[in-house]
């Protein structure tokens, strides 16, 4: 009897000290490629994204950016409150879904058009897509991303 106090006693004691798993959730991520454009004229783009002799055409939607404009409070007390407004950028973003996007460089043709058509950029230039993890490391890397940056002299990069 004394061993089956003894283990119960040790099975308590070892679980006292237990930290609970972190779980995973089924969170999923976009596959593509992100654009976010500092050139207020832009107004439409077309990407073309190659790869092992493959090229695919996603469509992109410009959309305009906005940023947090500055916070305003009520008062410095705990009881008081603060706010802060989501102000226009001038500039624009959107997203190209590319479903089979591979993990490795991939060339990426990208335009941009100002509202009468008029091509503003026409740029080439190769890519690396990495993994996502909305939910950490530890829970394994989602479909691949990565993102392109237009400067407003237009000058595209990837994002870092």
């Amino acid at each position: 009897m004394r061993i089956v106090v003894v283990l119960g006693c040790l099975l308590v004691l070892g679980a006292c000290g237990a930290e609970p798993e972190g779980g995973c959730t089924l969170i999923g991520t976009s596959v593509g490629i992100g654009l976010d454009v500092a050139m207020p004229a832009a107004r439409t783009a077309t990407m073309e994204v190659c790869w092992d002799g493959r090229c695919v055409d996603p469509a992109v939607e410009l959309r305009p950016s906005s940023a947090a404009g500055p916070q305003t409070c009520t008062g410095t007390a705990p009881d008081d409150s603060c706010a802060v407004s989501m102000v226009p950028t001038g500039g624009r973003y959107g997203f190209a879904d590319v479903p089979d996007l591979p993990t490795g460089p991939v060339a990426v043709t990208l335009r941009l058009m100002d509202a009468n058509g008029a091509v503003l950029v026409d740029e080439v230039l190769t890519a690396t897509p990495k993994p996502a993890y909305p939910n950490g490391v530890e829970c394994g890397g989602q479909g691949p991303q990565t993102g392109l940056v237009v400067s407003a002299a237009g000058v595209v990069t990837e994002r870092t």
